[in-house]
C-alpha cells in the first residue's frame, strides 16, 4: 500500500513524527493533479472525477495490473485534447481512512494537513500540480496554495466555505435534524443513512434508476465503502472538525493567492445545506480578479450528483492554465456592480432596512413604556394627594 512518511519531508515537530498519509494515483501523464477531500471522508469520495479526469478507476499501484492493463488504462484515458496526459493523486487526511490518527487536538489544524499535502507532492516528485479541493479540503487547498503559490497551477474550490462561524449549516428542523443523527450514528448502517440526506438534494435520491431509487442504490455503495475503511474515530473526528472551526484566511494570505496569477474555479451546489452557497460567493468574491463562479442545481457532494459538469469545470480551469488565460478571459464576475455584487448589495441593503425596521420598533416600544410609565406615574401621585385630603382634620375640644 502507498504511504508517505510525512517526518521525511517535514521536520518532526508539530506532532508529525510517525505520521503516514495514504494515498492513490491514478492515470498517467504531465499534467498533474492534487484531490483533497473533505471532512470524514477518504480518497474514494474523488471516484467521478478521478474517471472523469484520466479514464480509468483502477489505481495504478493495484498489484493486479499487468503491463498489458496499464496500457489499456492508458488508452483509455485519452479522450481528445482536453484530459489527454493526465495524473491524479487523491488520498486520505490525517484522522481519516488509513492515514496515522494523532489523538491531539492541536495536530489537526488546516496549515499542518496543507503541509501533509506539499509532502505528498514532494513524496510523488511533483514540482506543480493542479489542487482541487472539497469542502474541508477546499480550506486545505487554500492554505497549500498561499503557503506554496509558485507549486500551484490552478485552484478549484468545491462547496467551498471561509471556516469558522461560516462552517454552521444553514438552521432548521432537517440540519438539525441531521446533526443529531451523525453525532448518534454509531454503525456503518446509520452513518450512511445520514451521509445521504447530508451529502445530495433529496430530489436527486428520489429519482429511479431502473426499478430503484438513488436512495437504495447508494445507501448499498455506502455501507459498503464505510465498512472498509472502517468508521471514523473520535480523535479524526473532532480533530478536523476543530481544524474546520480554526480556520481562516487572512487578507495577507489571499492576496497571496489573488497574485499569484494561477486561475482559479469556485464550484457549488446551489441547496447545499451544510456549507452554504452564499459563502462560496463570498470567498469567490475575495480571489477577484482570476476566480471564476460556478454554481450547479445540487448539494453538498455537487461532484457526484452532477459529475459530467463538474468535470467539465475542472477541465476548463486545467486548459485555462495551460492557455494562460488573463482575468477578463477567466473569470466571470461582474465588472461594474452587477451580477452577484448586485444581488449582495440588495441583500446587505435588505438586512439593513430590516434591522432599521427592528429598530424601529423598540423606539417605538420604548416610547410607548415611556409615555405608560408617566401616565402611571401621575396616577400614583393624584391618589396619594387624594387620600391626604381625606385625612381627618384635628378639631379642638370645645368649651364646656
Amino acid at each position: 500500500m502507498p504511504f508517505c512518511d510525512v517526518s521525511k519531508y517535514r521536520d518532526g515537530g508539530g506532532g508529525n513524527n510517525g505520521i503516514k498519509i495514504f494515498y492513490r494515483t491514478y492515470g498517467h501523464g504531465t499534467t498533474k493533479v492534487l484531490l483533497i477531500i473533505g471532512l470524514a471522508g477518504t480518497h474514494d469520495s474523488w471516484g467521478p472525477q478521478i474517471k472523469g479526469l484520466t479514464g480509468v478507476e483502477t489505481p495504478n499501484d493495484a498489484e493486479s495490473k499487468t503491463i498489458a492493463a496499464k496500457l489499456n488504462d492508458l488508452e483509455e484515458g485519452f479522450h481528445g485534447d482536453d484530459n489527454e496526459g493526465i495524473e491524479v493523486c487523491a488520498f486520505d487526511n490525517r484522522g481519516m481512512g488509513r492515514s496515522s490518527v494523532p489523538t491531539k487536538k492541536s495536530e489537526y489544524t488546516m496549515t499542518t494537513m496543507a503541509k501533509d499535502a506539499i509532502a505528498l507532492m514532494d513524496h510523488l516528485g511533483w514540482e506543480k500540480a493542479h489542487v482541487f479541493g472539497h469542502s474541508m479540503g477546499s480550506m486545505i487547498a487554500c492554505k497549500l496554495a498561499a503557503m506554496v503559490s509558485e507549486r500551484v497551477l490552478s485552484l478549484a474550490l468545491l462547496n467551498a466555505t471561509g471556516g469558522g462561524y461560516e462552517c454552521f449549516p444553514k438552521v432548521d428542523r432537517q440540519s438539525v435534524s441531521i446533526a443529531i443523527r451523525f453525532l448518534r450514528a454509531k454503525t456503518p448502517e446509520q452513518r450512511a443513512a445520514v451521509d445521504l440526506d447530508t451529502h445530495y438534494t433529496k430530489e436527486y435520491l428520489d429519482e429511479y434508476v431502473g426499478t430503484k431509487t438513488r436512495r437504495e442504490i447508494l445507501y448499498q455503495e455506502y455501507v459498503k465503502s464505510i465498512s472498509s475503511t472502517g468508521m471514523q474515530s473520535n480523535y479524526g473526528f473532532e480533530g478536523q472538525v476543530n481544524a474546520c472551526w480554526t480556520h481562516k484566511m487572512t487578507a495577507k494570505e489571499l492576496e497571496v493567492i489573488r497574485s499569484a496569477g494561477f486561475p482559479i474555479s469556485v464550484i457549488h451546489g446551489r441547496y447545499d445545506i451544510i456549507a452554504q452557497i452564499y459563502y462560496g460567493r463570498k470567498l469567490a468574491e475575495k480571489l477577484q480578479p482570476m476566480a471564476r463562479m460556478t454554481d450547479l442545481h445540487g448539494g453538498h457532494l455537487v461532484s457526484h450528483e452532477r459529475p459530467e459538469e463538474v468535470n467539465k469545470a475542472l477541465l476548463e480551469l486545467i486548459k485555462a492554465s495551460e492557455l494562460k488565460l488573463s482575468p477578463s478571459d477567466w473569470s466571470n464576475f461582474p465588472k461594474e456592480g452587477t451580477g452577484w455584487q448586485a444581488k449582495e448589495l440588495q441583500l446587505s441593503l435588505s438586512r439593513m432596512n430590516c434591522s432599521l425596521f427592528r429598530l424601529g420598533i423598540m423606539s417605538n416600544f420604548y416610547l410607548c413604556f415611556l409615555y405608560l410609565f408617566g401616565l402611571f406615574t401621575m396616577a400614583i401621585k393624584c391618589g396619594r394627594k387624594a387620600l391626604r385630603s381625606f385625612k381627618r382634620v384635628p378639631v379642638e375640644p370645645s368649651l364646656s
